[in-house]
């Protein structure tokens, strides 16, 4: 199975840049757009074959999460079931057979940090969330973390200590996450590799690949044999973030 996520930085403007031409021939089984920022009748994409599912935010263009899926799944849930949480269309969960599918796009702490405490009660539930879905089936997530988790994933790591996606504070709830039994595919394949997911607009930050790795997708550790590759395809353009992929078999 192929899974593909991409933060589009906005679904109707990611579709004048070339996002079909990505998604046909990248054929995934499953697709996963985060910052959607989009109500159903808004846009008009649909492909033959493909399923698809939409949890907007109550704001309009803010926000929002949205998947493509070829394979039917047998329970689809938006929201996390926390009332705090799930005004933002910021999680859409798949179940099907053999795992649960988590599409997430983690809240900014904003340039100030006046959202820090929302992000840091935000990551203790949604890793309770991921626990709770593990007691059933193993998890695979994926999307836009808003952290880049060690000095390895960000060029400038020295000048970005303690700003919005680069705190202590957020680094180390990524590390929780991990630690409560989940692995970061991209660093399992990929240990010494400095690849990059999310560009500044400014100051020519992608041509001069000065970028951040904030897009991930985790997988519970009972499954990461199972899985056969992780990717970033940081030569797609149409965003400030790169698309990022992962093939698993759990046949």
């Amino acid at each position: 199975m192929k899974i593909v996520s991409w933060n589009v930085a906005g679904f109707r403007a990611v579709l004048k840049k070339g996002f079909e031409e990505f998604f046909d021939n990248i054929n995934a089984d499953v697709f996963c757009i985060q910052e959607s920022k989009v109500e159903l009748d808004q846009f008009n994409f649909s492909k033959e074959g493909y399923e698809m599912y939409l949890n907007s935010a109550e704001k309009k263009g803010y926000s929002g999460t949205l998947i493509y899926s070829k394979i039917k799944p047998i329970n689809v849930t938006y929201g996390m079931g926390i009332d705090k949480h799930d005004h933002e269309g910021r999680i859409i969960t798949l179940e099907f057979n053999d795992f649960y599918l988590v599409n997430e796009y983690v809240p900014n702490v904003k340039r100030d940090l006046s959202r820090l405490d929302y992000r840091m009660a935000w990551e203790d539930d949604f890793k309770n969330y991921l626990k709770k879905l593990e007691e059933n089936k193993p998890v695979v997530v994926c999307g836009d973390f808003n952290v880049a988790h060690t000095e390895m994933d960000i060029k400038n790591a020295r000048g970005n200590i303690g700003n919005a996606g680069f705190t202590y504070e957020e680094r180390g709830k990524f590390s929780e996450l991990l630690d409560a039994g989940f692995i970061d595919t991209f660093r399992y394949f990929h240990k010494d590799e400095i690849k990059y997911s999310w560009w500044s607009y400014m100051g020519n930050a992608r041509r001069n690949n000065v970028g951040w790795r904030i897009d991930y997708f985790i997988t519970s550790k009972k499954i990461i044999d199972k899985v056969k590759g992780a990717y970033i395809y940081d030569d797609i353009m149409g965003s400030d973030h790169a698309p990022i992929g992962l093939d698993i078999d759990l046949k």
